[in-house]
């Protein structure tokens, strides 16, 4: 495993401080990480030498198109897309999800079924929701005990009904990692779509949409060192075969036809220094920038998941607290813990951690049917940890430190 917290030099806020004059521990990228110079600065460059609209017959414009075009082929190579023309880009993913819904049920019938499930985050439930007021039925996967999916439930939703499965990578809430190859079986056996949320996937682990083959995968450029963009990525031709809501002279091809507007060219060239700066933690400069950008979220992944380890086994062995979602040891995990203290709201939680300066979350994170599945709405949902690759042991000694501080105790 390699040591991924050199990179803390290139994030300035983590020179902040909190009020107690210690350093802030940065717990909360499951809401949208920190960003690295070379993102502001690309942002910054863009507005002070490039600024223009695109398709233009001048350097500026021209210089804008190339960094669009540039971040498509970034996030093709960050994402394994095997083809050009296949990534999209919006004012979030939420946006785009609600898009492609009002897209695709233009072509459901009455009767016709999609599935989410009730692990996911709202904005992969509820812009499926939407189209029950065209007669399209949505059905619930559910969750098992440790929040992970009742697959023999799942499976036994899908019919030939069945024209969409909508479903997360992984839990933004606690973090399971969901068995995206068996569904994606399981939805060609009845011809279903299969549309991907990777949002809190996309920071923790590697992704190869040219293994997997999903109709439709969604990420946020936030939440991996970027800045505010969603993405889109839709199979070859599929988007051009969806009567998506555009004005006239937009094109009527992917991957522009679902881009409503000026997109954000600043952004986008955040985007690519982003990715730029993943790539950089993988150290091989003989691979290929796609071969860069895997090896480096295999990098990530074996880092926090070594440190969600020293947290868990922490936490488990804590009194009285309450740990939500699958064991560490599990073969692919998202770093982020969920848990509960028992007789003190989660919101007491989450502010007596800041007080101490540890960044952390509290609530239900739009995870809304699994907090109510668990019985946790009354207390104010969960408080969440996540990790990133400039956390370190230290902070995770620290926090340890902090929780038990607010009266909890060692087990045995």
């Amino acid at each position: 495993m390699r040591d991924l917290s050199f990179c803390r030099q290139q994030f300035p806020s983590l020179t902040r401080r909190g009020e107690n004059g210690k350093p802030l521990v940065f717990l909360d990228g499951p809401g949208g990480s920190q960003v690295p110079y070379a993102v502001i600065n690309a942002i910054s460059e863009y507005y002070q030498h490039h600024n223009a609209n695109t398709h233009g017959r001048f350097i500026t414009s021209r210089e804008s198109d190339r960094i669009v075009d540039k971040a498509r082929l970034d996030m093709k190579a960050f994402l394994g897309a095997p083809t050009e023309g296949t990534i999209s880009f919006g004012q979030n993913t939420t946006t785009l999800n609600f898009l492609l819904a009002q897209a695709l049920g233009a072509s459901f019938r009455p009767g016709d079924e999609v599935i989410v499930t009730d692990l996911d985050h709202d904005s992969n439930i509820s812009p499926w929701l939407s189209l029950t007021e065209r007669g399209i039925v949505v059905r619930h996967a559910p969750i098992t005990d440790d929040a992970t999916l009742d697959l023999d439930a799942f499976k036994n939703l899908l019919s030939e009904k069945t024209r969409l499965v909508a479903l997360g990578w992984a839990s933004n809430a606690v973090g399971t990692v969901n068995p995206l190859s068996t569904i994606r079986e399981w939805t060609r056996q009845v011809g279903s779509l299969m549309l991907v949320d990777a949002v809190h996937w996309a920071p923790h682990g590697p992704i190869d949409v040219g293994d997997l083959k999903p109709d439709f995968l969604l990420c946020s450029a936030y939440k991996f060192f970027g800045p505010h963009i969603g993405i889109l990525y839709a199979a070859p031709g599929l988007l051009d075969t969806l009567p998506t809501l555009r004005v006239r002279p937009q094109a009527p091809t992917g991957p522009e036809k679902i881009e409503t507007g000026t997109l954000n060219h600043a952004a986008l060239a955040g985007v690519s220094a982003a990715l730029q700066f993943i790539g950089s933690l993988d150290g091989d400069n003989q691979a290929t920038y796609s071969g860069q950008l895997h090896q480096a979220m295999e990098s990530i992944y074996a880092y926090e998941h070594s440190l969600l380890g020293l947290l868990y086994e922490g936490l488990s062995h804590m009194s009285p607290i309450s740990l939500y979602g699958p064991a560490v040891n599990q073969s692919r995990r998202a770093p982020t813990i969920s848990f509960t203290v028992a007789d003190m709201p989660s919101d007491r939680v989450a502010e007596a951690l800041g007080q101490q300066g540890i960044l952390v979350w509290d609530g239900d994170f739009y995870a809304m049917t699994l907090v109510d599945r668990l019985g946790l709405r009354d207390k104010g949902g969960l408080v969440r940890l996540g990790l990133a690759p400039y956390t370190t042991a230290d902070e995770i000694h620290r926090t340890l430190d902090a929780i038990g501080a607010l009266g909890v105790r060692r087990r045995g």
